[in-house]
């Protein structure tokens, strides 16, 4: 008995201990984002990257089997009349103590990022709300960078299809980036291709991060054009940017600093997507105008984008939707989903500092 109370108080004690600790951006920018977890995320990299499967699809597929099994059994105990206060007690207690493990364990791994002062400190620039005509020159240049790629990448497309010629060319973008912001660089390399890649279709997303394996993980039955970008952003979640607005940051400026124009063309196509969000809001008729001065191939892709989410569409999709939405509300998110298209606030700021060209 004695040694599970001792189990407990060390879970609450961790638990206190990091939800204070998480309170102070400066302390946990400094002694966890840049100093312990690139040590632990190295680590898992190094133990499971080479692994050429999931080990984490592996192991949700384990928990999630696991649960429905414990669900089964819970049912069972119902249908029989074989549960009591003190049945639901143990199962309350037990469910308690697996939900701090789980807590302090996310946080240790990899939650804490959420916390931290992150890539817009590291890069010194400062991300606040802009005005419509800077969002109109960040999308003037955006309509351009796509129109000029569009025949290169186009040509590089099908290459894609290879997994290792695109998670080789993800970390290669991260190496060039690396030459120019250090703070970017990314050793032993843990990208795969998710196993549940038909799943996700129907679930929303195109690629996700295992914090418990440090893998990497891409849904790769997408449209080869999303595919790159999404590869760059899971690889900007191994690096401690937890937040989807910073994932998708330096996501950016790794595929944008790209020797693969199909790369430079996947960011510039989802950054266009996020940009025409907000000016649609402010001026339809504008974002309209700019839909007109894309070429004929872009237009086609953004098309057989939106009909293969059309297909793939389902209610339970809605669902998944919205627990993802707080998820991210409750990690320093509130704008849950839309933290995505965040990234274009980052965008403009990054244009501030370095120019319009910069992009």
């Amino acid at each position: 008995m004695w040694r599970k109370r001792t189990y407990w108080v060390v879970l609450l004690v961790l638990a206190a201990g990091i939800k204070l600790f998480s309170l102070f951006p400066d302390a946990v920018e400094k002694y966890y984002a840049t100093s312990l977890y690139p040590v632990i995320s190295k680590t898992q990299r190094i133990l499971f990257g080479w692994i050429p499967f999931s080990v984490g699809d592996i192991f949700y597929m384990v928990v999630v089997l696991a649960l429905i099994y414990r669900l089964y059994l819970l049912v069972k105990k119902i249908v029989q009349r074989k549960t009591n206060r003190q049945y639901w007690w143990d199962l309350a207690r037990k469910t308690g103590f697996v939900v701090l493990a789980v807590y302090v364990l996310f946080n240790l791994l990899w939650g804490l990022n959420y916390n931290r002062r992150g890539v817009a400190s590291q890069l010194g620039i400062e991300v606040n709300k802009y005005s419509k005509q800077e969002l109109v020159e960040v999308m003037e240049e955006l309509v351009h960078r796509l129109n000029t790629l569009d025949s290169t990448a186009r040509a590089n497309r099908t290459a894609l299809n290879k997994k290792s010629v695109l998670f080789r060319g993800a970390i290669h973008s991260y190496k060039k980036l690396n030459g120019t912001f250090p703070v970017f660089a990314y050793a032993y390399r843990s990208v795969k291709p998710s196993l549940f890649s038909f799943l996700g279709n129907y679930m929303g997303y195109t690629g996700y991060y295992n914090p418990f394996s440090g893998e990497a993980q891409v849904n790769t039955t997408v449209p080869l054009f999303v595919q790159p970008f999404t590869t760059c952003h899971e690889i900007g979640h191994q690096l401690g940017y937890a937040r989807e607005n910073e994932a998708n940051f330096a996501g950016y400026l790794a595929a944008r600093a790209s020797d693969d124009p199909a790369f430079r063309y996947s960011v510039y196509f989802d950054l266009y997507a996020y940009s025409r969000f907000y000016l649609q809001a402010m001026d339809s008729v504008m974002a309209k105008s700019f839909d007109d001065q894309l070429r004929p191939q872009v237009k086609n892709d953004y098309l057989e984008l939106r009909e293969f989410v059309k297909k793939h569409r389902n209610p339970l999709e809605a669902v998944i939707d919205k627990l993802y939405g707080q998820y991210l509300k409750a990690n320093e998110q509130p704008e849950g989903k839309l933290s995505y298209s965040e990234v274009i606030s980052w965008l403009v700021a990054y244009a501030r500092k370095f120019g319009k060209d910069a992009i």
